[in-house]
């Protein structure tokens, strides 16, 4: 009984026999993750990046400013939206939506944990999962560069035109970096499904070196972080450029293009474009935990020492922290790298 209870990975069986309302609830908890994340990301940046340049954060509204974003976001709500004379008013408006739109979808195959009991229903703490799930997400981050190539071209104007054309090229360029890191993976795994890529460094990896190296066979690490060392380091500097993060934010580098292709924005299709990238942020930070940190498996000291800790509903504190301690790798690129290309 007491391995039944351990045992709880979903296998691809499990997924599409939810009831409705169930569906609907993980949805809406995707959804609200991604702009929970959003203000808590910014909230966290904000304080983080202050405490390396050796100055005051956020401190003024609510306890340590946790509510600055909060407010930020109401202010921009209100600012006077403004459309350019030469814009084209359909693609203009909805080419926020479509970065935002990719960004959350990304998020769906995610696995935020094992099999839990929601109301007496055995379902696994994942939207929704197929055989080719690593694909899904790879698509979403592929389609997200229309919103920013659309919208830098709707706008009529020159600055974020050229915005636009920089993020197409940085971002196919890192694409293929990122894409071609993941085949280890895939190979290792035997899978693209987000699920199994988690089930499959629940223990260790067996690895046989070829002949010429003398054949040996031996159990490597279950994370494919410290198996695949390489694939791993390329991969996290490939989505570093493809969200546009310093120092890769070429698309909207202020010293040379005001604000690149979000230039001629305001008020909430702005706030729209700085969602998109945030929750693009942690949409990959959850991506790399689940292919090369274990997805939401603990580590193992704590596995060692506690046996339940990879069943119920802890598996989802791993995971976040996981997420958490990736964005702010992300945070800890912006304040101490310069840009590429400024002098």
């Amino acid at each position: 009984m007491t391995e039944i209870l351990l045992t709880q990975d979903p296998t691809l069986q499990d997924f599409g026999r939810d009831p409705w309302w169930l569906v609907l609830a993980k949805v809406l908890f995707g959804f609200v993750f991604g702009l929970v994340c959003t203000l808590l990301g910014v909230w966290f940046e904000r304080r983080v990046v202050a405490r390396m340049a050796q100055r005051p954060g956020l401190n003024q509204v609510g306890p340590f400013g946790l509510l600055q974003t909060l407010a930020d976001g109401l202010k921009m709500a209100f600012k006077e939206d403004i459309l350019p004379k030469a814009a084209d008013k359909f693609v203009y408006l909805i080419a926020p939506t479509i970065s935002v739109i990719c960004s959350i979808t990304a998020l769906s195959v995610i696995p935020f944990g094992p099999m839990v009991s929601i109301f007496g229903h055995r379902t696994p703490l994942q939207i929704t999962d197929v055989p080719v799930s690593v694909l899904v997400i790879l698509a979403c981050s592929s389609m997200a560069v229309y919103g920013t190539v659309l919208g830098g071209w709707a706008s009529g104007s020159t600055y974020p035109l050229l915005g636009g054309l920089r993020s197409s090229a940085q971002m196919i360029s890192y694409e293929l970096a990122m894409g071609i890191s993941v085949l280890a993976v895939f190979l290792t795994a035997g899978t693209l499904s987000t699920s199994q890529i988690v089930a499959a460094q629940a223990h260790g990896t067996r690895v046989q070196l070829p002949d010429w190296l003398g054949g040996l066979e031996f159990t490597g690490p279950g994370w494919y972080a410290l198996l695949l060392i390489p694939s791993f380091l390329i991969f996290f500097v490939a989505i570093v450029g493809e969200t546009n993060r310093a120092p890769f934010d070429l698309p909207e580098a202020e010293s040379e293009l005001v604000a690149g292709y979000m230039t001629e924005y305001s008020s909430l299709k702005f706030a729209l474009f700085m969602l998109s990238e945030y929750v693009a942020m942690v949409a990959m930070s959850a991506f790399t935990a689940t292919l090369f940190l274990g997805g939401w498996r603990a580590p193992a000291p704590i596995t060692t020492i506690w046996a339940g800790a990879n069943s119920g509903w802890w598996p989802l504190l791993w995971f976040f922290l996981k997420v958490v301690i990736l964005v702010f790798v992300f945070v800890w690129l912006r304040g101490t790298l310069p840009q590429i290309g400024r002098a």
